[in-house]
């Protein structure tokens, strides 16, 4: 695993992602490339769920996934570390769709197995207790938990370089951990859960395809790779599905 570049991530990262300053990264048309393609692998992840599955999405307030999930037909639940967290879900909570709750996310406050699927997006490399929270998201799931990560043997490792460019082009980027499939997989199995799938995402890093303000030519750059197979390799993120192993 490796930090880049060298910071503390922040125990309560969702609230940063939460909040509309973190909404704008994604805003646009290669925002909207970001999110499209992140619903459509999520819900293909969730296909073997039947449609009133519940979901507990954690650290979920920045509402990426939410629209998605309730149009599948889940019964969803999101549960952020502070009140402000729930400010980007008020349409969807306030006509009963979806739950909103405060709650530790490294000891959440339901019982064994409460759900039928656990999510966490963007907080695992910004968490500095992953491995813990990890096993809190499958201590809460009957069958299934997906989670999104940076991979370390992607363009992300030289990100030390491309830290002030991000930063530059972001504005409110943040640093991140970056991680290896086999270190998440041995967390994962250590509490009684198996890596059933991981999706890449891209080959190219993220800040270049918003620099370039194209979803038509991030779409078009990214093609080579995922027709030579190295998007499986080297693609970042990584959205993984592990599910619970059964005696």
């Amino acid at each position: 695993m490796t930090s880049i570049p060298e910071s503390t991530p922040s125990e309560y990262a969702d609230v940063e992602t939460a909040s509309d300053d973190y909404a704008n990264r994604f805003s646009g048309d290669v925002g909207k490339w970001f999110l499209e393609l992140q619903a459509r692998t999520t819900l293909e992840l969730l296909a073997h769920l039947p449609r009133s599955a519940t979901v507990l999405d954690v650290g979920g307030g920045h509402a990426q996934l939410t629209p998605a999930l309730l149009g599948a037909g889940y019964r969803v639940v999101v549960v952020g570390s502070d009140p402000s967290c729930g400010s980007r879900l008020t349409q969807w909570v306030a006509d009963g769709r979806c739950r909103f709750e405060v709650a530790n996310l490294q000891a959440l406050p339901y019982a064994d197995a409460s759900f039928d699927a656990v999510l966490c997006f963007r907080l695992l490399p910004h968490s500095v207790g992953w491995a813990g929270l990890l096993g809190e998201l499958c201590r809460v799931s009957g069958r299934s938990v997906v989670v999104d990560y940076p991979l370390v043997r992607s363009v992300n490792v030289i990100s030390d370089r491309l830290f002030t460019l991000k930063k530059r082009i972001e504005r409110n980027t943040r640093p991140f951990m970056l991680f290896h499939p086999t270190e998440v997989r041995r967390v994962f199995a250590a509490h009684g859960f198996a890596v059933a799938a991981e999706r890449p995402q891209f080959v190219l890093p993220m800040v270049l395809h918003r620099w370039s303000k194209s979803a038509g030519l991030g779409r078009m750059l990214e093609a080579p790779w995922q027709r030579l197979g190295l998007t499986r390799w080297l693609g970042s993120p990584i959205i993984a599905r592990a599910d619970r192993i059964r005696a």
